[in-house]
Formats: structure tokens, sequence, C-alpha cells
């Protein structure tokens, strides 16, 4: 499988990334200018308010509306955290790290939220899920910060290792590593790109996270509620922490600033990866370039045509996003009706599996799949959406067909679904639904004529219009353009252009440059 990343700049869009398998896109992220609240950020916040009933509270992070937080968000060492701010705060903790720090006890899983925050009270905080529609972000104080290969989890012991590194030797291998290296108080994640890897590379990225931490404590001492203490790396680093593999083969980049902070990153977690980030020079628009704009508008949109004459419809609710298979014409074909029906549900379930990706569509999916009559058939479709759902970084759940050939599907959701507006204005009534009458239109064409020849004086103008309006100025014996030949001493070029719409008109001089009317 070949992957590529194909970063786009823009002052008005931000940042957009798409990520390419087999020049197929299937992710895209939106990075906005004034985005500060991503996942992954720690704040100083500020407990506004505590709900006994909800077992929450309110934190006020900066952001127009509060953030949440709820009890079994705190973690076990929240009482930990809280001490460490105290001290910090106070001056009378100068470590960088926590060697000397006593850790309190766990907190108790069914305890009361009342018991452990009040009103006013400053928690360090990070953010798990980016403000979504009318709710602010949800938040956690169970605080990691993350590398390519690791995971530092303070106030902890523990070395956890991804359940995907089967192989018992090589989890028995980097738990040692990891064990020998990390300090104390800190608990170790290890993520799955860590298998194979040594004690080198595994020891300089614990120690990129350590000096995170170390900055954390620094800034934690002088900063004021509500303010970002340690910010999470930009999305496109972000991706490349999270994906990077040899299966990449090309990083185009039209930003040179993005270009070098990208190539600087690269060459810092896999050098042999660097000559890969290429800078994008061409006048075309980098989308357009390598064909990402015409998938996004073919993906986004309520209707989705599949290749075999399938579609999806895709609708979206406050509770849930449904998803329709439709055969189309694709029920004409010869096979039976049992057979045709798997097939198309196939096929739907891999377009599916792209589009949860790439829209980043979270919460409830229920999918209505063709109807199958067959058991072994609801069960080959049930495994094969799953085996395409496999590459899928959000957490996520699905549950076998019902007999109403009923999928359902709950998706990890961080952040707001991307929403791509795939209708365009139309040029010809800019949306209102009215043209000009035509039966003044030569009438428009013939004053325009009349200024540019006699009071701007062109010479060798040509006169672009719709085919139809082409011809009907060209027709007779004494046509329009004889006419107006007559009237202006001066003869007018009549150049038909299929693109246009009816009443659309253009003027250009010998040059070929229009004239701006």
């Amino acid at each position: 499988m070949v992957k590529e990343l194909i970063i786009d700049s823009t002052p008005e869009k931000g940042v957009t990334i798409a990520l390419l398998q087999d020049k197929q896109l299937v992710e895209l992220n939106r990075e906005t200018v004034n985005n500060n609240f991503s996942v992954g950020d720690i704040y100083l916040g500020r407990i506004k308010k505590i709900m006994p009933g909800l077992n929450a509270a309110f934190v006020d992070v900066g952001y127009e509306k509060d953030a949440f937080l709820h009890y079994l968000d705190l973690g076990p060492q929240v009482q930990s955290l809280l001490k460490l701010t105290r001290i910090v705060k106070n001056g009378s903790y100068q470590e960088k790290l926590l060697n000397s720090l006593k850790l309190e006890k766990d907190i108790d899983k069914a305890g009361k939220i009342s018991d452990i925050l009040s009103k006013n009270m400053l928690l360090p905080v990070q953010i798990a899920k980016e403000p979504i529609s009318t709710k602010g972000p949800r938040l956690s104080s169970d605080l990691s910060i993350a590398g390519r290969f690791v995971v530092l989890v303070p106030f902890s012991s523990a070395v956890s290792i991804s359940k995907r590194i089967k192989g018992s030797n090589e989890r028995t291998r980097l738990k040692k590593i990891v064990e020998g290296i990390k300090p104390p108080n800190f608990g170790v994640i290890i993520r799955t790109v860590s298998e194979g890897k040594g004690v080198d590379e595994l020891q300089k990225d614990l120690l990129d996270l350590i000096s995170k931490w170390e900055i954390f404590t620094k800034r934690l001492r002088t900063a004021e509620p509500p303010q970002k203490v340690l910010g999470e790396m930009d999305r496109a680093s972000t991706i490349l922490r999270d994906l990077l593999t040899d299966e990449f083969t090309h990083i185009h980049v039209n930003d040179p600033v993005i270009y070098e902070e990208t190539k600087s990153y690269v060459q810092d977690i896999s050098p042999d990866l660097e000559k890969i980030v290429k800078l994008y020079k061409h006048k075309e628009p980098i989308f357009d370039h390598f064909g990402v704009e015409k998938q996004i508008k073919a993906a986004f949109g309520k209707t989705v045509t599949l290749q075999g004459g399938a579609y999806l419809v895709i609708e979206h609710t406050e509770a849930l996003h449904v998803v329709d298979v439709n055969s189309g014409n694709r029920s004409a074909n010869k096979e039976n009706q049992e057979d045709n029906a798997l097939l198309v549900n196939m096929e739907a379930a891999k377009e599916i599996a792209r589009q949860l990706r790439l829209r980043d569509m979270g919460g409830i999916v229920v999918v209505d799949f063709i109807d199958m009559h067959k058991p072994t058939h609801r069960k080959e479709l049930y495994s094969f959406l799953k085996e395409c759902m496999a590459t899928d970084r959000a957490r996520h759940t699905i549950l076998p067909p019902s007999k109403f050939g009923l999928v359902q599907i709950t998706r990890q959701r961080v952040r707001p679904e991307m929403n791509i507006v795939t209708n365009e204005k139309c040029p010809a009534c800019d949306g209102t639904g009215e043209i000009r009458s035509s039966i003044v239109l030569m009438d428009d064409i013939e004053n325009n004529l009349s200024f540019i020849l006699q009071e701007q004086n062109e010479k060798g103008i040509s006169l672009c219009v719709h085919p139809y309006i082409a011809a009907f100025i060209k027709s007779g014996f004494i046509s329009k353009r004889i006419k107006w030949f007559l009237k202006f001493q001066k003869w007018i070029k009549v150049v038909p252009v299929t693109s246009y719409y009816l009443t659309e008109f253009h003027f250009f001089n010998a040059k070929d440059e229009e004239i701006k009317l």
C-alpha cells in the first residue's frame, strides 16, 4: 500500500491535510488558524461549578462555554496532581520531575466529585474532546503526553503495551527496556510502532517527552487560569507521528514555513524518510494537481456513488448518522437477488469504512444494508466490515446485522465532523433562482458595445457568448453582427463558448484580455 500526504496551506482556510492510500483519499484534516482547543492541549483551569447530580464539574479553560469534567475522567491520581499544582504554585517544589514527590492514594472509583474538587480550585486539565456543536470542550485530568513510540503518564509506575503487539518475547523485551529507562513516578504506554525498535530510539523518544513535562512544570509555576500550559503538536506533525512508516512515498507541502517544519520533524523521527518531503512550487492549486479536490467534491455530500452503480445516502441528525445502501442500476444485473445484494453490500461496506474516516463521523452510526436472507452472507458482510475498519485509528464497536439488515456502529468522536460544501452557487442567478430577462440581452450587449467602441475606441473586439446566442447573432442575411458593423463601422468577432450559461457574455480586446465593464 502506497501512502502520500498532501498539505495545503491558505490564509483563508488554514491548513488542510489529505492522506492518500494508493491515490485514494482516506483522511481529510483541517486545522484552522484560531483553533486553540486541540485534543491533547493542557490548560490550567479554574473550577467554576460543581454539579453533584451529574457527578461532574464545569471548568473555565478560556472557551466561551465552560468545559465539562466528569468524575470518571479525573484519573486515579488526581489528588497527586492537585498536590503538585499547590506546591509548584507556592514555590516549595523546585524539582523538574517527580522523584521526591510522595504520591497520594488513588481516589475511590465510585466516589463523589464534591469530595475531590471545590469551586475556584485550580486544576491542570487536558482536552479530551474539542468543542462540538453547542457544547464546550470535554476534559480529563488524567494527563498524558504522547510521543512516536511511547506515551508518558505522570503519577503512575505501570508499563502498558499495545494489544496489537502479539509476540510474547517482543512484549517482554520492550517492557524490560522501558522499565530500565523510565524515571520514578512515571508510567509508560508502549505504542504499536515500537515493535522491533531498539533502546536508543525508545530512550530518545522518552527523553523528548520528559523534556515536555519539565516545560509543563516550569510554566505551571507562573501560569494564571485559564491559560494553555502545554500545547499538542499541529495536526500535520500528529499524523506523521502516528502514521509515518516506510509505506509513505511522498509528502507534498505548498507552504515554505510548513515545509521546513515538516522536513525537520521527519528528519528527527525518521531520518531515512526525510527525502520524501517535497516543496510544491507549481501555479496550479496543490489539491487540483494531485486530484484531491475532485475526490473531495465526489466523496462529500448527501449522495455518494459507488463504482458498480450502487450508491449511498448519508444523513446526519442531532442524535446519530444514518447511511442507506441502494443498489441503483446494479439491480438490473443477471446475478440472482441474494448474490447481487451481497456484492452491493460488500462494496458499500468498504466505502462506508472510508467515509467514516474521511468525514470523521463520531457517535452512533446506523447502516441500512440491502436485506440478505442467508445467515452465512450476513456473517460474511459483518467480518468484511470489521476488516475494512481495522485501519481506523478512532475507537469503534460494530454490532452484527440485525434481522432488519441494520448494522449499528459506535465511533469515538473527539472533534467536530468534517463538513465540506459540495454544492456551488449558480453563476447565472447568483443563488436567487432568477436570471435577467433574455429579451433585453441583445440591448445589454449593444449598449456595452457602444461604450467600448465609441467611448473607449477599442479595436479588434471579440464577443464571447453561449453557442445559442452566437448562432442567433450570426444568423440571417442581415444578421445582428452585420447591423452592428453598419452602425459602429467595426467588425465584431463572435466566439461561442459552451461553458457559458445562456445570458452570460464577455468582451475581449485584440490582446485577448477581458474588458472589464
